[in-house]
């Protein structure tokens, strides 16, 4: 396993929520299933940014770790509660309702497309690492059965961690069973893994290649599914301020318009990478050149290669990049363009308003981009910012490909 991809499963650590009852998004085998949206969770772009690097084996830089730790934000939810709910709430928290075992325990995961563990927050957690996430548990489940011999483990460049046992037991997302999916159980927690606010665990949907559990990789939900589905594929109709959807083995038409183009995926890496044909900024030409990235529904925002994200900049009144917060940060009253990306002869616009993230601190009058470097991952990533421009397949075929069409309004 290649060293970067060793430290993949940190399935969603830029965008980990808390269950809430409402709203949800939509899944559908066809089965729709509904996101749910987290009101409570306090963004942060710097710190988004942070969980980007620990998800990517990224030893965060000294400065931003320093920020993060002042902030408050890594301290458990059960200890912030009295944070106030943000009015700048921006589209980096979401779960969908994943029910485990007999009879059925509904867990709020996060459906992660950089990762390939299926984990959770269990009562085998460490009770000082828990933080106001239910917790599974195989002793209340008729279907569950301890793996014997199997752990997971994860680690992380500024030395977190995780790891824990694995069981298998019935798993159900809307309409779709897998009798016998591996289920990953926390043991042990960094703290990163428990903050402010914190989903019950990761669906991780990449490539089985970089599963973490030994003494060997364990299927996906989406590999084991895939024999159920009409079509081994699923989709993401991710929403700006709004619940999206994530649908399962069928392509529903009337959430996009025109054709879907679709384009090779290299999952060497166990990743759904694919590469841009190019992009724009604001209304000026379109640029070719190649962009190779990953598609992560567990990223929040989009990184790209450093000439592209100064010439963004430029256009930014104001705008410098932040040694305290490792990124590109601008005046909150400054004019943001749009940012165009390619997918073959398509071209998606990403609104404005989708790429100035919001204030670096509560009260502050700076802002932070949703666009930042790709230096420290050393691939560029296409977060949830780019994702909720377009209708997005994820075709898991023997040939894999990632489809991309327009939205229907």
């Amino acid at each position: 396993m290649a060293p970067l991809a060793s430290f993949l499963a940190v399935a969603g650590l830029a965008s980990l929520v808390a269950a809430v009852p409402s709203p949800k998004v939509g899944i559908t085998v066809g089965t729709t299933v509904h996101q749910v949206r987290n009101p409570d969770y306090v963004s942060n772009g710097p710190l988004a940014l942070y969980k980007t690097y620990l998800k990517y084996g990224v030893n965060p830089p000294e400065n931003l770790r320093k920020y993060v730790e002042r902030s408050g934000f890594l301290t458990k939810r059960s200890e912030a509660t009295v944070k106030s709910t943000p009015t700048n709430n921006v589209d980096d928290a979401y779960t969908i309702p994943v029910s485990i075992g007999t009879p059925p325990q509904v867990m709020q995961l996060n459906l992660d497309t950089g990762s390939a563990d299926l984990w959770v927050f269990s009562t085998e957690t460490e009770s000082d690492d828990v933080g106001g996430q239910k917790l599974y548990n195989p002793s209340s489940s008729s279907t569950s059965k301890k793996m014997a011999g199997y752990t997971w483990t994860i680690s992380y460049g500024d030395g977190s961690s995780a790891d824990g046992d694995i069981y298998t037991d019935k798993v159900t997302i809307g309409g779709i069973t897998v009798s016998k999916q591996a289920v990953e159980l926390a043991q042990d927690v960094s703290s990163s893994f428990t903050l402010q606010n914190t989903s019950d665990g990761i669906l991780g949907m990449g490539f089985d290649s970089i599963n973490m559990a030994s003494p060997s990789t364990v299927q996906t939900f989406f590999g084991n599914a895939q024999s159920k589905l009409n079509s081994p594929l699923f989709t993401a109709d991710l929403k700006f301020h709004a619940v999206g959807s994530y649908g399962f083995g069928f392509i529903n038409s009337s959430l996009h318009t025109g054709s879907i183009v679709y384009e090779d995926v290299d999952n060497s890496n166990g990743w759904w990478s694919w590469t841009s044909s190019g992009y724009a900024i604001g209304s000026g030409s379109f640029v070719s050149t190649n962009v190779t990235g990953i598609a992560d529904t567990g990223t929040t925002l989009l990184l790209l290669p450093v000439d592209i994200v100064e010439a963004y900049y430029n256009k930014v009144s104001g705008s410098s990049y932040s040694n305290t917060y490792d990124g590109f940060t601008f005046p909150c009253s400054s004019t943001v363009p749009p940012f165009t990306f390619g997918v073959g002869k398509l071209r998606f616009k990403i609104p404005a308003n989708y790429l100035n993230y919001g204030a670096v601190e509560t009260g502050s009058s700076t802002c932070f981009g949703g666009i930042q470097l790709n230096l420290a991952v050393g691939t560029s990533i296409f977060g949830d910012v780019a994702l909720k421009s377009a209708f997005v397949v994820f075709n898991g075929a023997s040939k894999p490909t990632i489809g991309w069409a327009n939205k229907k309004l």
